[in-house]
């Protein structure tokens, strides 16, 4: 069948699937390549392409590999997950979605892989600083408004990774055994405000299994729930990789395999339908699905703006940066300093992002001792040492001795630390909540000095913050994109209040938490035996205070009652 002329209406999805041979119908099912969809020739439609972005996107040219930056197109990294959900500012999420919208545009790409709302069950998952909260109401909301913000410039989202994925060992085989009121209050809840109150194109399944069964043969959670109670309307595609039996896929709802695998599983899945053991109207309601995306999709190629998206992005971290302790030592006032001590290596060598698939190939990078410089009177002295190595936190007694010397007679000291790349990323979850040895050893050291000492955090996952009150200040600025320095130095001096408060309790020790006794879990099996009590819910039913509780915050305003 040829596509219709200009004159005539164009067909539907269901018009498009009907001309169809079965052979044809079940290739779009699944991808043309990692991050590309088929193209319907026979009716004039073209593929499109799908990345990465989260928090910025990571768009690689056809042909390109899966992991790392090589060859991604430039793009603006705005703070991730953990940043913009400690905003709770719906709108300021929606400005990002916007400005992720715009640059989709740009580059071609028709729909964004993200955001992700799993919730936060251990604040050692691997994957943490791509999640919002460990609230349910509060990520669903914030999704909703980045969702709304990406979409209005006619840009697919993928809401993921459907359901109860929340840490990263053993990801592809393990088994979440869940009950099921902690299911749908705490796991679930997220995913069902973002679908009602924002309509994604698109919702990506995890690996695991949930409750026996793989997320992409889960007939309950993809159609009883996601469809049929929630009202859902778009496409659901698979993790890349988390397709397990395309036919049982395919009988529960599973609309898409990504990314392509070269027709592996078409010969099954059209043999299914001979023998009657898979219904063709299930093959061809997903191909519609299929068909209706590539239908909607944006195909225009406008211009974005960088210096306003990374404007933007300083904005963004600021709001997203709690101010966990202060004795009054911040805001800095300029004018008043002498020398400014700034120790620490990611000072010079900023952590701004999470590894793994959401790695993003920022289109400039702000150092945390530039902005510095650029604030301070002309005549203050600024002094720089890094104390510790950038790749594993590590110090020695030459790195130490040179920190404590920068610190002697300065005004102030500010501590840039926090967790090394290496300690935290997609794949594995963190064995600790310490920050390293070395960095722990500098503040200690810089706080039996005279100088107030502010610590300025940068990770993507809570960590064990025993010297906070030995210190002047702790700035939790999370990973703050790309424009994360000049926004952390913006609430230091005062430029813009620190408007974020903690979207995750920061425990006193993680042995605390009744997760603890099952995360990860076994290799094939993780049991939820806490139930629903995971952050503040643990923290406020069983009477143990957290070290900073879910909401706390600090700000430059004095308050009168």
């Amino acid at each position: 069948m040829s596509p219709a002329s200009d004159d005539a209406p164009a067909p539907t999805a269901a018009d498009v699937v009907a001309g169809l041979d079965r052979a044809t119908k079940v290739r779009l099912l699944s991808g043309s390549d990692r991050f590309s969809l088929e193209a319907v020739p026979a009716f004039g439609i073209e593929g499109i392409d799908v990345a990465d972005g989260p928090h910025g996107l990571r768009h690689q040219p056809r042909g390109g590999e899966h992991l790392g930056l090589h060859g991604s197109v430039p793009a603006t990294c705005f703070p991730t997950a953990a940043a913009l959900g400690s905003s709770w500012d719906a709108d300021l999420l929606e400005e990002v979605g916007v400005a992720l919208g715009e640059e989709a545009a740009e580059q071609g790409v028709a729909v964004v892989l993200g955001p992700g709302i799993n919730i936060k069950r251990h604040p050692a998952g691997g994957r943490c600083f791509e999640y919002l909260s460990e609230d349910p109401v509060l990520s669903g909301k914030l999704a909703a408004a980045m969702i709304r913000g990406v979409q209005s410039q006619g840009i697919g989202t993928s809401l993921k990774h459907y359901a109860v994925n929340n840490h990263e060992g053993h990801r592809f085989i393990v088994d979440a055994v869940v009950d099921e009121r902690t299911l749908r209050e705490l796991y679930l809840t997220g995913f069902e405000i973002a679908v009602k109150e924002s309509a994604p194109w698109t919702v990506m399944c995890s690996y695991n299994l949930v409750n026996g069964t793989y997320a992409s043969e889960h007939h309950h959670l993809l159609q009883e729930v996601l469809r049929d109670t929630w009202g859902f309307e778009g496409l659901v595609m698979t993790d890349w990789g988390a397709a397990n039996d395309r036919v049982a896929g395919i009988r529960a709802g599973l609309d898409l395999e990504m990314p392509g695998s070269g027709g592996a599983w078409d010969a099954a899945v059209l043999a299914a339908i001979e023998s009657g053991e898979l219904d063709e109207a299930d093959v061809d309601r997903c191909a519609e699905r299929v068909v209706a995306l590539l239908q909607r999709a944006r195909r225009d190629r406008p211009t974005s703006d960088p210096d306003a998206h990374h404007a933007l992005g300083r904005r963004a971290a600021a709001a997203g940066s709690v101010l966990l302790a202060n004795d009054g030592v911040l805001p800095l006032a300029a004018d008043g300093l002498h020398r400014v001590a700034v120790v620490g290596a990611f000072a010079e060598h900023p952590r701004f992002q999470g590894a793994g698939s959401s790695q993003v190939n920022p289109t400039r990078v702000d150092k945390l001792i530039d902005e510095v410089r650029t604030r301070v009177a002309p005549d203050t002295e600024v002094v720089y040492a890094p104390a510790y190595d950038p790749s594993t936190g590590a110090t020695t007694d030459d790195l130490l001795d040179a920190a404590l010397a920068a610190a002697a007679g300065a005004d102030v000291v500010v501590f840039a630390g926090g967790l090394p790349a290496p300690m935290e990323s997609e794949g594995f979850d963190r064995a600790t909540l310490d920050l390293p040895e070395g960095q722990i050893a500098v503040i200690e050291a810089l706080a039996a000095l005279p100088a107030p000492v502010v610590v300025v955090l940068s990770n993507g996952g809570a960590v064990h913050l025993p010297f906070s009150d030995r210190v002047g200040a702790v700035l939790e600025c999370w990973l703050g994109g790309q424009a994360g320095a000049g926004g952390a130095v913006d609430v230091l001096f005062g430029d813009a209040e620190p408007g974020g408060r903690l979207a995750e309790s920061i425990p006193e020790h993680v042995a605390q938490l009744p997760a603890d006794r099952n995360f990860p879990g076994q290799p094939r099996q993780t049991q939820y035996r806490e139930g629903p009590f995971v952050g503040y819910r643990f923290h406020d039913t069983a009477g143990v205070p957290a070290r900073f509780a879910f909401g706390h915050e600090l700000s430059y305003t004095a308050f009168q009652w």
